[in-house]
């Protein structure tokens, strides 16, 4: 059994709630059980100097949890001086996730960045801020429709991520904190609303895994992020 009691296969409970900020071109406040992430995208003109000149635009994302997202406070990187390779990981990974879906060209020379501020830690921080900056950012592109700044739409498919893991000896999905660290194996699945696979990360942490189980661990994954492709359709829905 589960300690949160849920099947195998059960997603947490998620919300995927838009218009969280009122200045942002597109926001979303995204909860995973005790997770929560919001996630707000904001235009700018022009881009980065390695891309000035080519025509595409670029997106970006940064992440930084909250001081006190989890049990004890923790300080803020900004008053350390320097962010910790955690951070600048799970930002590359969002930036990349987000970016495999979006044709940059369409975009013109501009840059979209995705902020992702972990208000509440429960685990699986960083598929939770990869599922809704794809609902901020689908906001984001579509103001630039409707105010004819571009021509056509750059989002070229759905991007959601979730964690699985072998807990006690069973595969199951979307870790929670209190799974996630005492799991014998987990990975972060990040797969587009057409199935490709955008970026794996797996890891035995008691054990190594083996090829049966990491395909259970697909199967749930995929299955999964299609119900969360659903939500955020429904999300941004009008």
């Amino acid at each position: 059994m589960r300690p949160s009691e849920r099947l195998a296969d059960a997603l947490r409970p998620v919300t995927l709630e838009i218009g969280v900020n009122r200045y942002a071109e597109g926001s979303c406040l995204v909860s995973f059980g005790h997770t929560k992430v919001l996630v707000t995208a904001s235009l700018e003109e022009g881009v980065p100097p390695f891309l000035r000149g080519r025509g595409q635009g670029w997106v970006t994302a940064e992440y930084g949890m909250l001081p006190r997202a989890t049990h004890t406070r923790g300080r803020r990187e900004a008053a350390q001086g320097k962010q910790s390779g955690r951070t600048q990981e799970i930002q590359r990974l969002i930036g990349r996730s987000m970016r495999a879906v979006v044709d940059l060209k369409a975009l013109g020379e501009r840059q979209i960045t995705l902020d992702c501020d972990v208000v509440q830690a429960d685990g699986g921080t960083r598929t939770a801020a990869i599922t809704g900056a794809w609902v901020a950012l689908r906001l984001a592109t579509r103001h630039l429709l409707e105010e004819g700044v571009i021509a056509s739409d750059p989002v070229l498919d759905h991007v959601a991520a979730i964690s699985c893991g072998v807990f006690g000896g069973l595969p199951v999905l979307d870790l929670d904190y209190e799974e996630d660290s005492n799991a014998e194996a987990d990975a972060n699945f990040v797969l587009t609303g057409s199935g490709d696979i955008v970026e794996i990360q797996a890891t035995g942490e008691k054990r190594g895994f083996t090829r049966d189980e990491f395909e259970q661990l697909f199967t749930l994954a995929r299955d999964g992020i299609a119900t969360l492709v659903e939500m955020q359709a429904a999300a941004v829905a009008r």
